[in-house]
């Protein structure tokens, strides 16, 4: 109560709906004693050796007492030494350095607006955080700015604060609060949803969504980074719609199976451009893409010219050019026996790649694969 009861409810309770109940110290006795430990080690209020010693007194008490029969004997010199624990790891332990930096950053933070200069003397103290002391302090800012009795001036200095926070977090507390926001969706409480993603995208982190999420995200995006394609000032509008699909996608880029095909022709397109030129600063992210391809991806990219849209583009010189590099991007992707036959097959054709879908022994490979 002495320290932020609201960061600790945070912190101590994981789920969100039984959050909702704690509010104030009253409140203190739904939380088990497990939670309270927990949530008290995780925010600095004990020590990870504090910790251990007072779990070994919760089960002592939960397996040793009359209330359950045993074979344990405590003495009263047990029982005198357990509470010399909880005097020395609980009562009169001080906040070490950082738990008390923590403190006052949590009350600036909800008492007033912050000015330049304490944003940057906030920001420096994150640099040396360990994520053991992140993690905790950034699950509890995302619970107070997705409160929605939180006021304006919180909201905007955690806003200030998130991105330096971010980048000091562990991807378990990310993927955290890409659940928290599926969650939020799940139960219909849109207007908290709608702050949580406006935490996640502030910091570029799509890639932590759920993949309920990401599956519609990856969907979307795909939909208007074709519409951008094929649309006058294409090459203006093209990258920041790519940046945001590459962002989503995130550095495993594990796509649903749903979207796979979608995702593989829909990049296969726009890396061959509309003909007239190449969209210079989405090119490199195309083919980062592309590089990324598992191999099932890139059998797929290689079987591309069967699609009509593909085969349209074909016909043009410029698109011929980047078909014979998305070849060269994809060869070595290509593991399965059918795959580097077509492939060689694909490579020794005398005619145009838009001519590929028509040539009876290609057609005969290509009987090979699934639909």
């Amino acid at each position: 109560m002495n320290f932020d009861l609201q960061y600790f409810y945070e912190v101590a309770e994981k789920s969100d709906k039984r959050r909702q109940e704690l509010k104030t110290e009253d409140d203190l006795p739904k939380l088990d004693d497990q939670k309270l430990l927990t949530g008290c080690r995780e925010i600095g209020l004990v020590s990870d050796i504090g910790f251990q010693e007072l779990e070994l007194i919760r089960y002592m008490r939960n397996w040793a007492s009359a209330a359950h029969p045993n074979q344990a004997e405590l003495n009263g010199l047990q029982l005198a030494n357990w509470l010399s624990v909880c005097i020395r790891n609980v009562i009169t332990l001080p906040y070490d350095h950082i738990t008390a930096e923590v403190k006052r950053l949590l009350v600036k933070v909800k008492e007033q607006r912050l000015d330049d200069t304490t944003i940057r003397e906030i920001t420096a103290f994150f640099v040396n955080l360990p994520a053991a002391q992140a993690d905790p302090l950034a699950s509890g800012l995302f619970g107070r700015y997705t409160d929605l009795t939180t006021t304006q001036d919180t909201l905007d200095n955690i806003l200030r604060l998130w991105p330096a926070l971010w980048n000091r977090t562990s991807d378990e507390i990310r993927y955290n609060f890409g659940f928290r926001l599926g969650r939020f969706r799940a139960n219909g409480d849109q207007a908290e949803a709608t702050l949580a993603r406006q935490l996640i995208d502030l910091v570029d982190g799509a890639a932590y969504l759920t993949v309920e999420e990401r599956s519609w995200e990856i969907d979307s995006t795909l939909d208007e980074l074709r519409d951008v394609h094929f649309a006058w000032s294409n090459f203006y509008n093209e990258p920041p719609v790519a940046r945001r699909l590459r962002e989503v996608v995130g550095q495993n880029s594990a796509i649903p199976a749903s979207l796979d095909r979608k995702y593989v022709l829909g990049l296969v397109e726009v890396f061959l451009t509309n003909g007239s030129g190449v969209a210079v600063s989405a090119d490199p992210i195309y083919q980062e893409l592309i590089e990324k391809f598992t191999p099932e991806q890139a059998s797929v990219a290689l079987r591309s010219f069967t699609d009509p849209d593909v085969v349209a583009k074909l016909h043009r010189p410029l698109s011929r050019q980047k078909w014979a590099q998305l070849l060269q991007i994809i060869g070595h992707k290509l593991t399965g026996r059918n795959e580097r036959e077509l492939f060689d097959a694909v490579q020794a054709f005398a005619g145009e790649p838009f001519q590929l879908a028509k040539d009876a022994g290609i057609k005969l490979q290509l009987q090979r694969f699934p639909n």
